[in-house]
């Protein structure tokens, strides 16, 4: 019987500011005030309403930590507008994380500014293992949660410890990565990636985390795409390696076998924004491994819901349930 899916992570209240275009440093910018929006967002907001949009009936838990302030009201009353969503395990102590997004409406580019706050003391604490009844853990992003992106003497870091007692729960797990320049992707990534079931991160990420070259310049290199994916088989993934990128959403299983799946070629002017379409093409892939669809049928609703959520400028918007995604999906390949 299935029992339903764990969401942790960063819970976060995104602060969207429409700019004319991206200054150079010094430089003045004009922010658009008709399109300044608050919003939730961050992996545990984004996946989790994404998953109860595509199924309103699957039961989904919350685990995370906000403060005690003006946005950590938003985060409660947006996840709480979901019945099949338990939020009781989100803890309330300190000032609810922040990420300032500037949105190039030239471009439809984002560029963030993120406030750690309460995110940074999520840790193996937060989670109820004798009374987590679920099938499969999705947790993110590793870079951004300090507590758990710390060392640990046994398992490498402290994600990878609580990834670990998940996995002697019973229980799947998956993983996202922040997008992040620096050098602690070969320090804090491969650590987790050998005790994840599911890994679902972009072309950016897996370039750091493998070593291996995916985007030169503009250019997706297409023919690295199996070789990044069985490299993070190699440092310890078990059932799915999935890459999402503009291009398309790539994967492969635990025997090898590779697909690639192009983007959908929307119409013009379709494109409102695109914050949040990273959680939600991982979205649409955690629902299909939960329901045992093939890794093709994954990525190609990962691909759906990634494409509806562009429709609108908030990052879970523009969701729609699992049929009304794949009928779109359907009429737009």
């Amino acid at each position: 019987m299935k029992r339903g899916i764990c969401v942790a992570g960063n819970a976060i209240v995104d602060l969207l500011y429409p700019i004319e275009n991206y200054p150079r440093e010094g430089e003045l910018t004009t922010i658009e005030e008709d399109g300044i929006k608050k919003s939730t967002g961050g992996a545990l907001c984004n996946v989790i309403v994404d998953l109860a949009k595509l199924d309103p009936k699957l039961p989904l838990v919350a685990v995370g930590q906000i403060g005690v302030d003006e946005n950590a009201q938003l985060i409660k009353d947006t996840l709480g507008s979901f019945s099949n969503i338990d939020t009781s395990g989100i803890k309330e102590e300190g000032e609810t994380s922040f990420t300032i997004v500037m949105s190039n409406q030239s471009n439809k580019q984002r560029t963030f500014f993120q406030y750690r706050g309460a995110n940074a003391y999520l840790s193996e604490d937060h989670f109820d293992w004798e009374n987590l009844n679920v099938d499969l853990l999705h947790i993110g992003y590793i870079l951004l949660l300090d507590t758990l992106d710390e060392e640990d003497e046994e398992y490498g870091t402290k994600m990878a410890r609580l990834l670990a007692k998940a996995r002697k729960q019973g229980i799947k797990t998956s993983i996202d990565i922040v997008t992040e320049a620096g050098n602690r992707f070969k320090k804090i990534v491969p650590p987790a990636l050998k005790f994840t079931d599911y890994c679902i991160i972009n072309e950016s990420e897996a370039q750091e985390a493998t070593g291996i070259l995916l985007r030169d310049g503009s250019r997706l290199v297409e023919d690295n795409l199996p070789k990044a994916l069985k490299a993070l088989f190699e440092m310890g993934v078990s059932t799915w390696a999935v890459i999402h990128a503009p291009e398309g959403g790539y994967g492969m299983d635990q025997n090898g076998e590779y697909v690639e799946i192009a983007s959908l070629d929307l119409p013009k002017g379709y494109i409102k924004g695109k914050v949040g379409a990273g959680d939600a093409f991982c979205s649409g892939v955690l629902y299909a491994a939960y329901n045992g669809m093939s890794l093709e049928d994954a990525i190609k609703l990962g691909t759906g819901t990634a494409s509806v959520s562009l429709s609108a400028e908030g990052a879970t918007e523009g969701v729609v349930s699992f049929e009304e995604t794949m009928d779109f999906y359907n009429r737009m390949r």
